[in-house]
């Protein structure tokens, strides 16, 4: 089983290329907001029983996919409500189960992600589209950023198109799966 962890700030790009790499790989995509969106429908976003409850979730889904021996692509965006040893305890329940980890760190400059954020499709799961709050909450966004794992792979999404992304991401599979 592999756990591709795809992390990086709001409209960096996780879900497209998320989608692209599945196509490619018949990974299971397991984005962010499925989760959060389904939490967020009972519980105040940030709140105890949230945190508690989409972690709780999170690892419960991807500890079942490890064991079950089935791959997927879970997206994640690191932000102050996730408890910081998180990716570390995803870490474990993957590889207790036999599994693999392959972290991708997508980055994303400023000015594109401003671009990006008030695009129509984010509406769709309910994604952060306030410039405002984004430009608020960029100073933590960042801190949890640097406190993550370290990354088999990290791609600027302002000069890679998402197929290039999902290109390199699907070569790198590849490569570890030969390596292994």
């Amino acid at each position: 089983m592999r756990l591709l962890f795809i992390y990086g700030p709001p409209a960096s790009g996780k879900l497209t290329i998320g989608r692209m790499v599945a196509d490619r790989t018949g990974f299971a995509l397991f984005h962010n907001h499925l989760i959060v969106d389904a939490v967020a429908a009972v519980f105040p976003f940030g709140s105890e029983n949230f945190v508690q409850l989409r972690e709780r979730f999170w690892l419960d889904t991807i500890s079942a996919a490890a064991h079950a021996g089935r791959s997927i692509i879970f997206t994640f965006a690191p932000e102050p409500t996730v408890a910081p040893d998180f990716p570390s305890r995803l870490y474990q329940a993957v590889e207790h189960a036999g599994g693999e980890v392959l972290s991708i760190a997508l980055d994303v400059e400023d000015a594109d992600q401003e671009k990006r954020l008030i695009a129509a499709d984010r509406a769709m799961f309910g994604k952060l589209r306030s410039l405002g709050l984004l430009r608020e909450l960029r100073p933590a966004i960042t801190a949890c950023m640097d406190t993550m794992p370290p990354t088999a792979l990290r791609i600027d999404t302002g000069q890679t198109a998402p197929g290039e992304a999902a290109e390199a991401i699907t070569r790198l599979i590849g490569s570890s799966a030969s390596a292994a």
